[in-house]
């Protein structure tokens, strides 16, 4: 591997192989803090580098990596962890070749950027893994679960004493991310503004999950949110949105983004990108890429077949499914208001293609089952659900897959309420279940 990039390397211009000398990464602390710095490593090591080195940077949540290549020439990456929307700031500044988000970008975002091309187009925007918002609290307290509206009622300080919500424990402390953070911009999005909440002004902020989730621990009276990578110790809270029932962020649920704060982390590239950024996020999307992300604590997008128990309020096919196959880890989900897949249903469609490839599973062993939301037209949210069932089996074809059985279940088994938009598309979604 080595002896072939120094050749690839030797073919380049002058101009290109600059371009791997320095790396300038800026954006989320949830992926900058140990998750990027881990992805760099691993991705220098796999070009061959030598000498890699890692320290801390001029300023807090800063980092900076340094190697050598396979002709010994310096390489530098500079890591910049100071929260999500301070990546596309740069990106937008040119002070960074590659943004690291735990959110997705926002419509002002993609016009501000414009110049560096569609930031929404499935080369500039990639899942590189996925993490579950975890609301924590001190491992004493003995509250099991909550739902999205009582959260958005705690945070925004409607709630203040933790006997309003059942238990004993006097005032409710709040510890959230600061107005930077994709964490605290994922936990608005899905907590605060579906329930018409703000977040009270007597919450302590903090930039680091880290430090957030160790001052929880030492709190009996806190309640926070973090990244699931950066619980350390403090108890996780089940949490219900709407009908649905209470999930933990149980890996299972994160992968196949039932879990209700599941959330995305992303690279964002530009157009013409940097050539070590474009190899960063070609490592960060690979088989050893997705490993790292995994043993850094969140969740992988490595496709698993895993059993399903059967339960007596399964519409009756679901129930035979989970008797007689598995189901796969990924769920495809849609663009919003479309029913085109998604940038990373896109990416999972050859994800499946292989998993079931090196199963020996292409022909006739996978079973496409649709979902969506309620609709006042009887039968059309079965016609719908199947139709998105139809459409994946379409991308799955151009892999070499053919599917066993493709079937609609309308708006049964929600993962989401659906009195909210960001439930609804939750709901619209495409399992795989393998024999």
């Amino acid at each position: 591997m080595p002896r072939l990039l120094l050749i690839l390397l030797a073919l380049l211009p002058l101009s290109a192989l600059a371009d791997f000398a320095h790396l300038r990464v800026q954006g989320s602390n949830t992926i900058g803090a140990a998750l990027l710095p881990a992805l760099v490593q691993g991705q220098l090591r796999a070009q061959g580098a030598t000498a890699i080195e890692q320290a801390p940077g001029t300023h807090i949540n800063e980092t900076v990596i340094t190697a050598r290549d396979v002709r010994g020439q310096p390489l530098r990456v500079d890591i910049a962890a100071h929260g999500s929307s301070t990546g596309f700031a740069a990106l937008g500044r040119g002070e960074a070749d590659l943004a690291a988000a735990s959110r997705p970008i926002n419509e002002t975002e993609v016009q501000q950027l414009h110049a560096l091309g569609d930031l929404r187009a499935a080369s500039a925007e990639q899942v590189i893994g996925l993490d579950g918002v975890a609301v924590i609290v001190h491992p004493d307290n003995p509250l099991p679960q909550l739902t999205t509206q009582q959260l958005a009622q705690i945070f925004s300080g409607q709630i203040q004493r933790w006997d309003q919500v059942g238990i004993a424990g006097g005032k409710i402390h709040l510890y959230a991310r600061d107005d930077r953070s994709g964490t605290f911009e994922t936990f608005k999005a899905l907590v605060l503004d579906p329930n018409q909440g703000e977040l009270s002004a007597k919450a302590q902020r903090f930039e680091s999950s880290d430090t957030l989730a160790e001052r929880v621990t030492a709190d009996r009276q806190a309640i926070g949110f973090s990244s699931l990578a950066a619980v350390h110790g403090a108890k996780v809270l089940a949490v219900a949105e709407g009908d649905a029932p209470a999930m933990l962020p149980q890996r299972s649920l994160v992968a196949s983004e039932d879990y209700p704060l599941s959330r995305r982390l992303y690279f964002y590239l530009p157009a013409n990108p940097k050539p070590q950024a474009k190899a960063l996020a070609d490592f960060a999307q690979s088989p050893a890429g997705q490993a790292i992300v995994a043993q850094l604590g969140f969740v992988s997008q490595q496709v698993k077949a895993q059993p399903v128990p059967p339960q007596a309020d399964m519409p009756p096919r679901y129930r035979t499914l989970a008797q007689q196959a598995q189901r796969l880890s990924v769920n495809f989900r849609f663009q919003e208001g479309s029913a085109s897949l998604d940038n990373k249903a896109l990416r999972d469609v050859q994800r499946v293609a292989e998993y079931l490839r090196q199963a020996g599973k292409l022909q006739s062993k996978a079973v496409l089952v649709g979902f969506g939301d309620p609709k006042e037209t009887p039968g059309r949210a079965a016609l719908l659900s199947r139709l998105r069932a139809l459409a994946v089996r379409r991308e799955l074809a151009r892999d070499g897959v053919d599917v066993l059985e493709v079937t609609g279940m309308g708006d049964e088994l929600p993962v989401a309420g659906n009195d909210q938009e960001q439930g609804r598309l939750r709901n619209r979604r495409v399992e795989v279940w393998v024999y």
